[in-house]
């Protein structure tokens, strides 16, 4: 509803406290000829009259049903704003309402789903792991084939004794990733995936001995016991993404609280 421009014509028909009551009565309605008159109690004749110069100003329409002789009246939209001044920026409100909820679940969702921020290689036969940084962050899907590395490691470490939070140390140590809003990542921010499908590699912040003699994963990590993934994914989940999703969502209840009143405010009319 855009804003109401009242015109000569609009004030000549807002004159009359009958055509105020005309335009009271159908608030919100759709009323032929005698309904309108046993509301009004004018007569049809006066009715018709100033129904005229009320459709002469745009505040009121009339709908004549195609094969029913009767004819009904309603309200524009220039009539329903000057009886609800508010309604325009209810709509707004409501609107921002809804577009700040959307938000929060995209955040929310984003922070569950985590990015890629890192690889590792684990070089079975040489007993070392290499950690490379992802070269650009974002919010990709798990696994992410296309995502590109640098070409050089940021660490070379041993494989042997090594655990899933030695792991982590080490690239969040050495790595440049921060959140969405510059925040550091801590070790629980962190969790490592097999690249494989044939694996079922996932663990994330543990102490326990990930090479034993260079072939088990230990029991404990992850969610299955098999050989060591050859490739890992280091994926992050925001803890920002989560506390902005939060924040939407506080602001969406405020807003609908705030609209769900003013609308019960707006409801009788102005005029």
């Amino acid at each position: 509803m855009t804003k109401v421009t009242l015109d000569m014509n609009t004030f000549k028909a807002l004159a009359s406290g009958s055509r105020l009551d005309i335009l009271r009565a159908l608030d919100g309605k759709r009323l032929n000829l005698k309904d309108l008159s046993k509301a009004t109690n004018l007569n049809k004749a006066t009715l018709h009259e100033h129904l005229q110069k009320l459709n002469e100003a745009g505040l009121v329409k009339k709908r004549e049903r195609e094969g029913h002789k009767w004819v009904y009246y309603k309200l524009t939209w220039k009539g329903e704003g000057l009886l609800h001044p508010e309604n325009t920026r209810i709509v707004v409100l409501f609107s921002t309402t809804f577009l700040t909820l959307f938000l929060g679940i995209i955040m929310f969702v984003n922070y569950l789903r985590g990015y890629i921020v890192g690889k590792a290689v684990n070089e079975i036969g040489s007993g070392s792991t290499l950690l490379y940084e992802a070269e650009s962050g974002g919010l990709n899907i798990i696994p992410a084939a296309s995502q590109e590395f640098s070409q050089a490691p940021i660490a070379n470490i041993p494989l042997e004794n090594q655990t899933i939070n030695t792991l982590s140390n080490t690239f969040l140590k050495l790595s440049d990733s921060k959140g969405l809003i510059g925040n550091k990542f801590n070790l629980q921010d962190l969790t490592w995936d097999a690249c494989e499908d044939s694996y079922s590699f996932h663990a994330n912040g543990t102490e326990e001995i990930l090479n034993r003699g260079g072939e088990k994963v230990a029991e404990g990590v992850g969610d299955s016991i098999g050989n060591i993934p050859s490739e890992m994914i280091a994926i992050v989940h925001d803890p920002a993404l989560q506390y902005i999703a939060i924040g939407c969502i506080i602001i969406f209840l405020t807003l609908l609280s705030i609209g769900i009143w003013r609308l019960y405010k707006n409801k009788e009319p102005k005029l």
